[in-house]
């Protein structure tokens, strides 16, 4: 699934999104992935962690971070995805809407927030990517300005109703 395309339930290479879906969930209906708490398992080999809200915070202060000294205020994201081999934490905005509403200026602060989570990270030496999944509501032609607007910004992207593992550096499960 590429920004702007159309995402299909039925890929083996991408996590498909609904209105209620985390990464969690989605990641579990792969083959060979397992959960643990918020360990993320490929065959049976730990590849990544899950944070959800103050969890990125916890794992923060069991490294000898204090947030409170880097940055003012939490950020509390959706999902918050850290892929050991890439080192790369990959905060995951999912916004669903089909009416207009607050989301939409939320898509407008990826910067800030991009930002923000490098300097948190920083101590760590782990890099950070900021993407959004949307639902096909953002395609309207109103968002296309927005959406460039993400685009633009360094470490940030969207897609629609699906993340490739590809994108994250996870393993795609072969083919049946």
């Amino acid at each position: 699934m590429k920004k702007g395309g159309i995402g299909g339930t039925k890929t083996k290479t991408g996590l498909h999104f609904e209105e209620r879906t985390d990464f969690l969930t989605a990641i579990q209906t792969h083959q060979n992935y397992s959960v643990k708490g918020n360990e993320i398992f490929y065959k049976r080999r730990k590849v990544a962690l899950s944070f959800k809200k103050h969890g990125l915070y916890k794992y923060l202060e069991e490294n000898g971070v204090n947030y409170r000294r880097i940055i003012t205020r939490k950020l509390l994201p959706d999902d918050a995805i850290f892929v050991i081999t890439k080192n790369t934490l990959f905060i995951l905005e999912i916004k669903f809407q089909e009416v207009a509403g607050s989301t939409d200026e939320k898509l407008q602060t990826c910067d800030f927030k991009i930002k923000q989570y490098r300097k948190l990270l920083k101590p760590l030496n782990i890099n950070v990517e900021y993407i959004y999944v949307l639902n096909d509501w953002f395609k309207k032609d109103e968002y296309k300005d927005v959406l460039d607007y993400i685009e633009s910004i360094d470490g940030c992207s969207y897609y629609f109703n699906e993340l490739p593992l590809e994108k994250l550096g996870l393993p795609v499960p072969e083919n049946n």
